[in-house]
């Protein structure tokens, strides 16, 4: 009981901070503020660490559904859309993932890059978390080549990056806050795009 609390708790906290620093930015937020938000006092956000963490952890739990995950691959949604067999089905599910994760993750995204820029500790637990997304994205680059959907020549690494410039927070507010796409006009772009890159040149 205790532990599922807890877990609610933590989760309103990361809800309401996710939700300041998008509309606030990181210097107009405070532990405060988010304590306020979430209904619980400034020593229980304390917690959780200090502000920077909060805010890479804020991201993290609305991208991903969860601030605990060392791996995407082994990630509980993401490990049930790689046991689909059919192929087509297979990569609609994982692009409808990144495509609601980025819907709610891309701008609090923009917020993290910048306050990266001027906060060390941040700057180094930004680096570490692409360093993951690389191995993530590595890993999905296998999947695609054991499925036979990419068989392009290029190292996998090459492939690797230039499918997380694709799936990227960025690309999908360029597309669908600036340019006004629609989600799923984005998501049939993120297939065909990615079976693009991967096809045999």
């Amino acid at each position: 009981m205790r532990t599922n609390q807890a877990a609610a708790t933590r989760s309103r906290i990361l809800d309401a901070a996710a939700n300041l620093f998008t509309v606030a930015g990181y210097t107009g937020t405070s532990l405060a503020d988010i304590a306020h938000a979430a209904g619980v006092s400034v020593e229980t956000v304390k917690l959780g660490g200090p502000k920077h963490r909060l805010l890479l952890d804020a991201f993290t739990h609305s991208f991903a559904g969860s601030d605990d995950i060392a791996s995407l691959a082994s990630h509980g949604p993401v490990a049930e859309i790689t046991a689909e067999i059919d192929n087509t089905r297979y990569l609609a599910g994982i692009v409808h993932f990144v495509a609601e994760s980025n819907r709610r993750s891309s701008i609090l995204w923009t917020t993290l890059l910048s306050a990266a820029r001027s906060d060390a500790p941040l700057r180094k637990e930004l680096d570490e978390l692409q360093q993951r997304r690389r191995a993530d994205m590595l890993v999905l680059v296998d999947e695609l080549r054991r499925r036979g959907l990419a068989q392009t020549p290029q190292p996998s690494a090459t492939v690797a990056d230039t499918i997380s410039f694709i799936l990227s927070p960025e690309g999908y507010n360029q597309l669908v806050h600036d340019s006004g796409w629609s989600q799923p006009d984005y998501e049939i772009w993120l297939a065909r795009t990615i079976l693009h890159v991967c096809a045999r040149d």
